[in-house]
């Protein structure tokens, strides 16, 4: 008998435990399961490759919140947003942001990602009725490589505005660029196979009166024919190709051209 009367109470400690385990857990499942998703929530690097500059953007979007938070990979906070007064009643719901871009000689790549660690970054916020919300992204040092051979009409535009001798056109333009499958030769996680999902074309003048014409594409495409009438004799226009992997983020390429 004392060898049950020591064996018994043990079992029912342990049961308990057991009991409270599972109670604990369903108690965090359920927590969990209230947490409010993010529609959009995706951090993503832009890298401008002709200025030589990195910055990190996101896009926040979903039901009002009256406070909201960054979390990286390691735990570090990197943005807390708290509204206020009737904002805060009101509430906000999208939120778009870019870093600064300082250039590589101000800030180097490697510096920039060891200040922005791949791995799972976490959008947390509060909503009005005070109910958490909480999404997640996956973030890359995949950066695409830059598009090549950029042209205007069969001839190829300098690498940099002020590079070399800019290309005399005439309207209609038609642009084309060589299509982009591997990431950044030199940057990040370099020559590695990527999948491209979209490429963006941008033109635009700045005199007489500005103008901004921009295009978003799907990656079967890298030939655009942009019609007559967007231009006048004289004009210099600049030409912009952005190309976003799937991860989301994205290269661009900036040159220019005139119009004869």
């Amino acid at each position: 008998m004392r060898r049950y009367a020591r064996v018994w109470p043990a079992l029912s400690l342990a049961m308990v435990a057991l009991v409270l385990g599972a109670i604990a857990a369903a108690y965090c499942a359920d927590d969990d399961d209230e947490e409010i998703p993010f529609d959009v929530a995706n951090i993503f690097f832009e890298l401008n490759d002709t200025d030589g500059d990195l910055g990190i953007h996101a896009l926040v979007d979903g039901d009002p919140w009256k406070m909201l938070a960054l979390e990286t990979p390691d735990g570090r906070q990197n943005l807390l947003i708290r509204v206020g007064a009737g904002l805060r009643r009101q509430g906000l719901t999208e939120l778009f942001f870019e870093s600064a871009e300082p250039t590589f000689s101000e800030l180097s790549p490697e510096k920039f990602f060891r200040r922005f660690p791949e791995g799972e970054y976490e959008v947390e916020g509060l909503s009005l009725d005070g109910e958490e919300m909480e999404s997640t992204d996956m973030v890359t040092h995949l950066l695409p490589a830059p598009v090549e051979h950029l042209s205007v009409n069969g001839m190829e535009v300098p690498e940099e505005c002020d590079g070399g001798p800019v290309p005399v056109v005439s309207e209609p333009f038609l642009i084309r660029w060589d299509p982009v499958d591997r990431s950044h030769p030199d940057l990040g996680r370099r020559d590695e196979p990527i999948t491209v999902v979209r490429y963006q074309l941008v033109l635009e003048r700045e005199e007489p009166l500005p103008l901004e014409f921009s295009l978003i594409l799907p990656p079967s495409v890298t030939e655009v024919l942009v019609p007559a009438g967007l231009a006048g004799s004289g004009e210099r226009i600049k030409i912009e190709v952005l190309v976003r992997e799937d991860g989301g983020n994205q290269t661009a390429v900036e040159s220019c051209f005139d119009v004869n």
